[in-house]
Order: structure tokens, then sequence, then C-alpha cells
């Protein structure tokens, strides 16, 4: 058994809180590749069996101690029955995109059930009249708990459902794990362990903050970067409400590429936080809700270090501006890129992996009333931490194949976090053997009720800033 990091366990709170906390997948297959141009779901079934051994993921579900006295433990599961965890379905006629983002967002805005392990996969047929697909497509969504997979594991998980040909392999399944399942007397006994070892933990926290409070005073004062402080609330900042909309927007990775390359210093992160910030522009503008100073955006950072082999979240923040109180898509782009390197310098000060010390440091009991009391107090949305979450997650580099069937499209869904009401997913990866970067969206669907419009405001963003930067 393995006990949950803090950082783990905060969303397992968070969403006791009344905040789902899971990552969706959606990718779309033209199954005229597979043997005989037809997946039927029995195989899909048979694939998820045999892949199942390869990750804990779906072999595990929490084990939570009495009272919250200490962090949940993951349990291991000898027999998972897979076929209670994939779902079928069809969208209704037409079939069309607005549709299967309509029920994508449904499907994501249901909590995972917390007493089995934390996945679910729907196989969705009907995607008769999206434009571009082939004919006969069919889309997979898998959903994990962010408690189990961040976005760096994310990218190790899903190429163990994939094939790089049409060909289904025949992976080598591991021996069966030795893992031993804890009584709860050792688990209490283990509880009252940490609990003792958490005032040496903050001690030793401590130690750390008073050097970083001194480099970002110190960064402050010769300029090294500027303060975010003075925050400004948008339509996104609020009480959240249960329903969700997505959608998603591609782009050609060698325009993006080449946009980057007529900025010195700039990376594709910078490209994207500016169509970002251009969409956010437009939208705003069209609501007359633009606040005058810049928009925030908290991008996730990995602060694996030499841990890459470890599961779960290690993930730090870096606060951005967006520059979206400038007009021009260049200007704006080059503003952005000395801003990213500002942020760089205060996360560096502040030390990358404080987020992650902090979590373990508190007691799991307080942490998860804290965020139920701040939730049904209001406190949580009194303060603005950051107006949107831009996350940029690498994706597979060789075309994938599941079941035979090629992958040429799909989007991906994050988690909302309290008073922080759209979430974006960068994610490049290879459809129709082409490199693509596609900026996926979720949100409440209170505070976004026309998802299409921001769809459309992103493609403004993006031909804007191509337009700008590349006719030069």
């Amino acid at each position: 058994m393995q006990q949950l990091s803090g950082q783990d366990a905060m969303f397992i709170h968070t969403e006791a809180a009344g905040i789902p906390q899971h990552i969706s997948s959606l990718s779309i297959y033209d199954q005229s590749t597979a043997p005989g141009g037809l997946v039927r779901f029995k195989q899909i079934i048979d694939l998820i069996n045999a892949r199942a051994p390869l990750s804990p993921i779906f072999n595990r579900r929490l084990r939570k101690l009495p009272w919250g006295v200490d962090q949940p433990w993951w349990e291991p599961v000898e027999q998972v029955d897979v076929e209670r965890h994939i779902h079928h379905m069809a969208l209704p006629k037409p079939g069309d995109w607005r549709q299967l983002c309509i029920l994508a967002a449904r499907l994501h805005a249901r909590p995972l059930d917390i007493h089995r392990p934390l996945w679910e996969m729907y196989v969705i047929e009907g995607l008769d009249k999206v434009p571009g697909l082939p004919e006969r497509c069919f889309a997979v969504m898998i959903k994990v708990h962010h408690a189990a997979m961040d976005g760096m594991t994310g990218a190790r998980f899903l190429p163990l459902l994939h094939d790089l040909s049409p060909e289904v392999r025949s992976l080598p399944i591991p021996e069966g794990s030795d893992e031993e399942v804890f009584k709860r007397g050792k688990l209490l006994r283990a509880a009252l362990t940490n609990n003792l070892s958490k005032p040496g933990k903050a001690i030793k926290l401590t130690g750390k903050l008073l050097p970083a409070w001194q480099r970002i005073r110190r960064g402050k004062k010769e300029q090294d970067f500027r303060s975010l402080d003075d925050k400004q609330r948008s339509r996104f900042q609020g009480k959240l409400s249960p329903h969700r909309v997505v959608d998603s927007v591609n782009m050609d990775f060698a325009e993006v590429r080449a946009i980057k390359q007529q900025i010195p210093g700039a990376t594709i992160n910078d490209v994207m936080l500016a169509i970002v910030s251009g969409a956010l522009r437009h939208y705003l503008q069209g609501k007359d809700e633009l606040p005058e100073k810049t928009l925030v955006a908290g991008c996730p950072i990995d602060v694996r270090g030499g841990e890459a082999s470890s599961s779960g979240n290690m993930v730090g923040f870096m606060t951005s501006s967006l520059c979206s109180d400038i007009a021009d898509p260049l200007e704006r782009l080059i503003a952005i890129q000395q801003a990213s390197l500002e942020s760089k310098a205060y996360a560096d000060a502040l030390g990358p992996r404080v987020a992650v010390d902090v979590t373990d440091v508190l007691h799991g009991g307080v942490l998860q009333l804290a965020l139920r009391a701040a939730s049904s107090t209001g406190l949580s949305e009194a303060a603005v931490v950051f107006n949107t979450v831009v996350t940029n997650v690498p994706g597979p580099t060789e075309q994938l194949y599941f079941c035979g069937a090629q992958r040429v499209d799909g989007m991906n869904f994050g988690p909302l976090l309290p008073n922080v009401g759209l979430f974006h997913i960068v994610y490049s990866s290879v459809q129709n053997k082409r490199g693509t970067i596609a900026i996926s969206f979720t949100a409440c669907r209170d505070m976004l009720p026309d998802p299409d419009v921001y769809a459309d405001c992103l493609r403004q963003s993006y031909q804007e800033l191509r337009d700008a930067v590349l006719s030069q």
C-alpha cells in the first residue's frame, strides 16, 4: 500500500468540497485502419483487460482512515471488473461536433465513484456529422482522478493503451504484486507517527521559507520580477456550478513554432499564452467586461526533478501575466515573453517545491474541514489567485492506434479549481501523421454559457497573432 502525498490528497479533499477533480482525455479514431475495418466493443474490453496490469491507476482504490486522522492510502484491488468501468453509448442524430462537446461536458461533470478504482472509460459512436472526420469514426473518453495522475504521469499513461501501428501488441505482464494490504491498526499507528512528525516538518519548511522570502524581497528590489498582487476579478471568478462546458481548437504545430522563432527567447508556451490572452480579450470585450489591468494565468509546472518515476502529483504553480491590457497581438506576445521570464525568476526565488511541501505539512482532516468551510461560507471566492489555468501537457510524438484504429483528433479537459471557472490544456500530438497543437478548455457553464463563441475567440486570436508575426 502507498499513502497519498499531501498534494494528491488535496484533490480528494477539494472534491469533497463539491468540485470534481479528475482529468479527462477524449480521442477520436478512424476504424478503417483496423483489421477488417471494424473495432468491436468486445475488442476494447479485451484490450483494457490485457493492459490494466501495466498501470496501478487501473488496479487500486482509496482507503480512508477513520475521522480523517491522516491522508488516505492507495489499496490494491486483486481483481478489477473493467466492464463496470467501461460504458458504450452513441450520439443522437445528426452526431455533430457540438453534440460531442455537450456529451463530453456532461460526462466530465460527473464525479468518479470514490469507492472504486478512480477511472472510467466511455466508448462513443455516432460521430456522423463532425466536419473533417472520416466515416464511421468513434471516440473514447477516459477519466482519471487527479489524485492518481497529473499531466506528466498522464503523458506516460495514455501510450500504454495505444500502439504505434494497427497491429495490437502483446505486452509483457509484470509479475503479481506482493503489495501488502494493511489492517486498520497498522494504518492508525502509521497515522500517529506521521502526525507526530509534522511539527518537525513544519519547522524545516519554515527554514526554507525564510530564505525564499528574502530572495523574493531582493528580486523585487532589483526588479527581477514585478508583483502580480493586484489581480483583477473576471466572470470566471465566483462560486462554481456543477455544470461544465468544453471545446477544443486545433492549430498547426509548424506555424506555432514559426511564430515562436520570430521572437527571440520566446517559447511555445509563450505563444499559447498569447493566444489565450487574445481570446479572453475578445470574449470579455464582447461582454463589455474586459478589466483595465491585465488578467493572470496559473501555469502548473512539474517539480519532479530527478524523481521522474514518481507517480501521482508533484506540481508547482507559476503565476504569469497574460498582458491582456495590450491590444496589439505582436506587442502582447513580446510582453508575455518578458513576463514569463519574470514569473520563472519569481518561482525560482520562492522555490518550485513549496506547494508540494506545504500540503505535506498540513493535517489531512484539518485541510478537508478548511476547504469545506471555505466553500460553504464563500471564503474560497474572496481572493483572486489567478483568473484562469493554462497547462501545457506533452503529447505523443508518433501516430497512435487504438485496437488498430488510427487516432485522428481529440481534446482534453481539466478540473476546475475553487474561484477559477476556466481551465485550458495545451496538448501537442500527431494526428493523421501531422503535428498539431490544440487548446482545449473546460469551464463552468454559468460563467461561460456560450463555449462556441469562446472557441471562435481562440481561432480569431490565433489568426491575428499568426498574421501579425508571420506577415512581417
